[in-house]
């Protein structure tokens, strides 16, 4: 048994009410949501202040916590609207619900103290908090956690964590993808297009295919290439720690941060599950972490990525830290829904997402890290008409498969995997 710490926090992103009540029923300690605006993912579903308490009760109803982001770099203009939102909750009764804001903008941090106290204050990755006298300074002013630049290697947060106050929580990201930007403070995206990446509004061009045009030559492009490997010269690869959770520990983290508020549910699922499996087999014992790590790997890739390295936490990033032929992801596994009941006869219904058929094996993934194989024998749709496959997506679906399933099957996530897979 390791003892040697508390285990840390494991939390996970949530788009909308349905991933996360994915992430919690599949191990996440804390979830973090936006709210109507004034965070930075102004496209995702995000919550409505109905939706945010909801999303509170279920979490606490689960043991787990919930946070909400409001980590835009605010201007002028923004002021009285984070008021006035500061406002609204408090008169929801959220400020006894939520358990903590995300703030980077120290002024925002300031309105939140004053408006709403109840809600502990955590800060955002985007105020670029990279060494111990930042935190101590935020500490200061009332905030109970702080969230770390992604430019830091181990060896910085250990240090951080051994000069600053023992009650002041680290939070660190330790999956998901990465910017090129420095902390993701990018101007690519509001140069380009208008739409500012410290807005909530990032369109991504970091993703996007460069050429160099010649000053004489307009119109005749030229590839950006680096060893003949592509031209994607700014492309990062998504960052995947679950083979170092020991090394995370040591450095003194107490919260791991998953990125992907704009993720599926099937995403949320298969990191969640696969990073409360390797939390708690370490916590277990080394030997069965140890012995489980190709376990995770296999696991963790069974959902979209761009290739896996460690980020800056061994040090500086090379070049083997880009994808330079291609912007895609790599796709293992196709999300086909989520169990809303099971019928008297075992039958399970759900609303579809991606196309299946009679015939066809799919997985329903349990808790536990294991999968559970069945073969789809029948499809039905709301009125019980029996159809052979379920082309279109959106359909709220019966499906039978060749084995009855139980009540245990409500929440859990149906997939189908690939080829590659």
């Amino acid at each position: 048994m390791n003892t040697t710490s508390k285990k840390p926090e494991l939390l996970i992103p949530a788009g909308n009410l349905e991933t996360l009540k994915v992430a919690v029923d599949y191990g996440a300690d804390a979830c973090y949501i936006g709210g109507e605006k004034f965070g930075l993912r102004a496209k995702a579903d995000n919550f409505s202040l109905a939706d945010m308490e909801e999303a509170c009760d279920y979490c606490h109803a689960h043991g787990a916590k919930l946070y909400v982001t409001v980590n835009i770099f605010a201007h002028n203009g923004d002021i009285e609207g984070i008021k006035d939102y500061f406002k609204r909750i408090k008169a929801a009764g959220l400020e006894e619900k939520i358990d903590a804001f995300i703030i980077s903008d120290f002024g925002v941090f300031s309105l939140a103290k004053e408006i709403v106290p109840g809600i502990e204050r955590h800060v955002s990755t985007q105020a670029n908090n990279t060494n111990y006298l930042t935190f101590k300074s935020w500490y200061d002013m009332g905030a109970t956690r702080v969230v770390a630049a992604r430019e830091l290697s181990l060896a910085e947060l250990k240090t951080i964590r051994e000069n600053i106050p023992e009650d002041l929580e680290i939070e660190a990201f330790v999956h998901g993808a990465m910017c090129i930007s420095y902390s993701g403070r990018c101007l690519l995206s509001s140069y380009f297009t208008g739409r500012s990446a410290n807005l909530g509004a990032c369109t991504h061009p970091c993703r996007w295919k460069y050429a160099i045009v010649e000053e004489q030559r307009p119109g005749e492009y030229l590839p950006i290439e680096e060893d003949e490997r592509g031209t994607y010269i700014m492309n990062s690869k998504d960052l995947c720690m679950v083979e170092h959770i020991p090394e995370l520990i040591d450095a003194g983290i107490d919260s791991f941060k998953i990125e992907g508020r704009m993720k599926t549910a099937l995403y949320v699922a298969v990191v969640t599950r696969t990073y409360r499996m390797a939390i708690d087999d370490y916590y277990n014992s080394n030997e069965l972490y140890k012995s489980h790590i190709e376990l995770y790997k296999e696991q963790i890739s069974a959902c979209t990525y761009r290739h896996f390295t460690t980020g800056f936490y061994f040090g500086k990033t090379d070049e083997t830290s880009q994808v330079y032929d291609n912007n895609t992801y790599v796709t293992n596994s196709t999300f086909i829904g989520i169990v809303e009941s099971v019928t008297p006869d075992g039958a399970l219904r759900f609303y579809q997402r991606n196309k299946f058929t009679v015939g066809e094996t799919v997985e329903l993934m349990l808790k536990d890290g294991t999968d559970l194989a069945l073969t789809v024998t029948s499809i039905t749709d709301e009125a019980g008409t029996p159809q052979e496959s379920a082309p279109h997506p959106k359909q709220n679906l019966i499906v039978r498969f060749d084995r009855v399933l139980d009540d245990t099957a409500t929440g859990l996530v149906l997939r189908r995997r690939d080829i590659n897979g």
